[in-house]
């Protein structure tokens, strides 16, 4: 196993962490986003392999139940199961890349108990600014927002337990603090910025 980083990125429904991380992987060489199984189904324009790795409850609950080498986690959200597969982050790390798992609090915490990942939260500056980008994808119904409002509520209180927090106020700010963040935790294993192993030829 390389010493690739594990970084594991939580954040309410609508903070904006994907777009953070589709930023920071176009500026910062050596990262992959580890493709997480669900059982809900596609939003338009997600592409199967590509967003997640979209499967019927029976798939999800057989990779499961193959534990420890299924899911690294797995956990319910809204109503639906999603999981990381231990398989998939496997070959990235031996290929030497950095992987990120965007999950939820519940699996972060699974994922302390089996591995050291770096652990960075992204939280909204309010609830109030977290609704307004909540109703402005226009993808959820009230009921829906209702229920992410709540868990929000829920998952800001879990921040003490994350190495890191991230406010998305500003965009640019949001990504420069996760870009930085892991340069600082590459040098931290006497590795460049961009990942390679630091080579002095002695």
């Amino acid at each position: 196993m390389s010493n690739a980083l594990l970084l594991v990125l939580s954040a309410p429904s609508g903070c904006g962490k994907t777009t953070i991380v589709n930023r920071v992987m176009h500026n910062l060489p050596g990262l992959v986003f580890s493709v997480s199984h669900t059982t809900r189904q596609p939003r338009p324009g997600e592409v199967n392999g590509v967003h997640y790795h979209f499967v019927e409850g029976a798939v999800f609950s057989g990779i499961r139940n193959q534990q420890p080498t299924g899911f690294l986690e797995w956990a319910e959200v809204h109503g639906n199961m999603y999981g990381t597969s231990v398989e998939e982050v496997d070959k990235h790390q031996r290929a030497g890349c950095d992987v990120i798992l965007d999950i939820d609090v519940q699996g972060a915490a699974q994922v302390r108990l089996r591995a050291n990942p770096v652990t960075v939260f992204i939280a909204p500056p309010s609830l109030v600014e977290l609704e307004r980008r909540l109703r402005g994808r226009a993808t959820e119904n009230e009921t829906t927002i209702a229920v992410r409002l709540n868990n929000a509520r829920k998952e800001l209180a879990c921040v003490g337990a994350y190495d890191y927090l991230i406010v998305n106020d500003r965009l640019e700010d949001a990504v420069e603090s996760l870009r930085s963040i892991l340069i600082a935790e590459r040098c931290r294993q006497r590795r460049a910025p961009d990942g390679q192993p630091m080579q002095w030829g002695v």
